[in-house]
């Protein structure tokens, strides 16, 4: 795989549970008219490990400096993945960020259950997805109705396991750290969004907007990954 280029720092998206790396798709055009590099991961959203390796491949394809960020799901994966010494900063889009030793159903546990956990479909086999009802009006509720029943045919199934995946040492503990929290958001905790951006000791900026403010508020979310790769430059 050709390398990325090594003249500034490069952005890595990782996206979260039921997407794929097109969830970026918006956020994406404004961080290239800035010059700044871009990748984004495709996760098979298995396994917090499988789900970290996937990150990792994408991480050794980059000479220079690294900026991570991960949407929902795609915290828990920064928080293992973005150990690694390429990474400079991270930024959480309504994000779990388990501490060590902690999962996300830890956290998830911690706090009321949000109006989109009802919403989730057990297919029986070992993985789950979201009804449409729930994209339509739990997460994407801020999107037009076509654009969340799109997100709901094309979401990809998530391995029940990975509520229960541990995280080993968290990244955020040792780097600087960024977050959106989604002050409408119906499918993670706003409470729980805070008290991880508290506890991070974060750079917080709250948008209104649903669960998906990276599609519904793309140029907000950029900015706040442009100010994280910013900090990074000498």
């Amino acid at each position: 795989m050709d390398k990325a280029p090594s003249f500034g720092p490069t952005v890595v998206l990782v996206h979260g549970a039921w997407a794929d790396g097109s969830s970026w798709r918006l956020v994406i055009p404004y961080l290239l008219e800035r010059g700044i590099p871009v990748l984004s991961v495709q996760n098979p959203t298995t396994s917090l490990a499988e789900d970290v390796a996937a990150t990792r491949r994408t991480l050794a394809a980059i000479d220079g400096p690294v900026v991570l960020a991960g949407h929902s799901w795609g915290g828990a994966v920064i928080t293992e993945a973005g150990r690694d010494p390429k990474v400079k900063a991270l930024v959480y889009v309504a994000a779990f960020a388990p501490g060590a030793g902690e999962s996300v159903g830890d956290e998830v546990g911690g706090h009321a259950a949000p109006p989109a956990l009802s919403k989730i479909i057990d297919s029986g086999d070992g993985f789950l997805k979201l009804s449409e009802e729930g994209w339509i009006s739990d997460v994407a509720q801020d999107l037009a109705e076509k654009d969340a029943r799109l997100l709901s045919i094309l979401q990809t199934p998530l391995s029940k396991s990975t509520f229960g995946d541990k995280i080993t040492e968290a990244a955020w503990e040792a780097r600087p750290s960024w977050y959106i929290v989604s002050t409408e958001d119906r499918a993670v905790s706003v409470e729980l969004q805070r008290s991880l951006a508290a506890r991070m000791k974060a750079n917080t900026t709250e948008l209104k907007a649903s669960h998906m403010s990276l599609l519904s508020m793309p140029e907000a979310v950029a900015a706040v990954i442009v100010d994280a790769v910013n900090a990074t430059r000498p």
